[in-house]
């Protein structure tokens, strides 16, 4: 069977591959009907390719699986093609999910990813993510408010997932204080006189956020706000708000899982949700729809925060520039049955 015998069955090529290893660019080029080094350009990008003929070569990669060899693009760009992606902890919902939205958006624009765990501090994962070459790094979370003070390797490019912006590099980060303010605005509007919070850690850029945007909102509607509770995102610290929150007749929790663990408290003191205490919480988990009762809350895109960090640096990487200030991701309120 030759190149042209294949035709479109999305199948056949793969089970060419599986049978003659791995497709080269000659087998793009055949396909495509143009040369080995016009197959070249398109994979590395060159601008030396006129649309028609870029699309022809794009769309033979596509029919045949072709998958650049990442070693041989190593040597030619003076790249690795892998980002690092620094964390200090997987045990929260928000961390894992992002790891997983932030390994596939690397994979859509042909980078691999390493992850390391900021466990001796951001500036020990700057180190080892040097020594391993890494064309830059994502920063998430927890770990964003170490970098500010941690030492970085000369010419590690850098985005910072939940960080103030600053100078020396590119922060992107959810409209967690929109969301907040979305939040509180919905329980004030279901005629609670005052919303209490139970705020997340206080090192934290978006429980302060979060904060910020229910104090502000209740500011604007001329409310004084209660000092609020906190907790460490973790479920039990939302069942041990239970005492300080149990006459509250509204509650915006800064996550769904301190939300969980309210919901509990509540019911341990003979307090229906939302009867008697209306409960919102933040992330919009997968199990939120399956609370007792079913949580309003308000998403956070993870894909697209994720695919946002990806997107800004490899496009400083690849010399497309940096973004210029935050990168702001849009949050929504999603209605369920706590605060109904």
């Amino acid at each position: 069977m030759s190149i042209d015998d294949l035709g479109t069955d999305p199948v056949e090529p793969r089970r060419r591959r599986a049978a003659t290893g791995r497709v080269s660019m000659a087998m793009v080029a055949a396909r495509a009907g143009v040369s080995g080094q016009t197959v070249s350009r398109v994979v590395n990008d060159s601008p030396r390719v006129d649309p028609d003929t870029r699309a022809r070569v794009e769309r033979a990669m596509a029919e045949l699986d072709y998958r650049p060899h990442r070693a041989a693009r190593a040597l030619r760009t003076g790249r690795s093609q892998t980002i690092g992606l620094v964390v200090t902890t997987l045990a929260t919902v928000g961390n894992s999910r992002m790891l997983q939205a932030t390994a596939e958006a690397a994979a859509e624009r042909g980078y691999a990813l390493t992850l390391v765990t900021a466990s001796h501090g951001v500036a020990s994962a700057f180190q080892s993510l040097a020594e391993q070459e890494v064309d830059g790094a994502i920063v998430l979370n927890e770990a964003s408010a170490q970098v500010a003070t941690a030492e970085r390797p000369s010419g590690l490019r850098l985005v910072v997932v939940d960080a103030a912006t600053d100078a020396g590099f590119v922060a992107v980060h959810s409209d967690h204080a929109g969301g907040a303010a979305a939040a509180t605005a919905h329980l004030l509007s279901a005629g609670h006189a005052v919303v209490h919070h139970l705020a997340g850690p206080v090192d934290s850029f978006a429980a302060a956020e979060r904060e910020r945007g229910w104090l502000e909102t209740l500011a604007a509607a001329g409310v004084d706000a209660p000092e609020p509770a906190r907790g460490d995102w973790s479920a039990e610290s939302g069942h041990a708000a239970g005492d300080a929150l149990s006459a509250a007749s509204a509650v915006f929790c800064a996550n769904d899982q301190m939300a969980l663990g309210l919901l509990r408290a509540l019911a341990e003191r003979g307090r229906r949700v939302p009867e008697d205490v209306a409960v919102i919480g933040f992330d919009d988990v997968p199990d939120a729809a399956n609370y007792r009762p079913p949580l309003t809350t308000i998403r956070q895109d993870f894909t697209a925060l994720a695919q946002r960090a990806v997107d800004a640096l490899v496009n400083e990487i690849e010399g497309a520039g940096a973004a210029s200030g935050p990168v702001v991701v849009p949050t929504t309120l999603v209605e369920r049955t706590s605060t109904r």
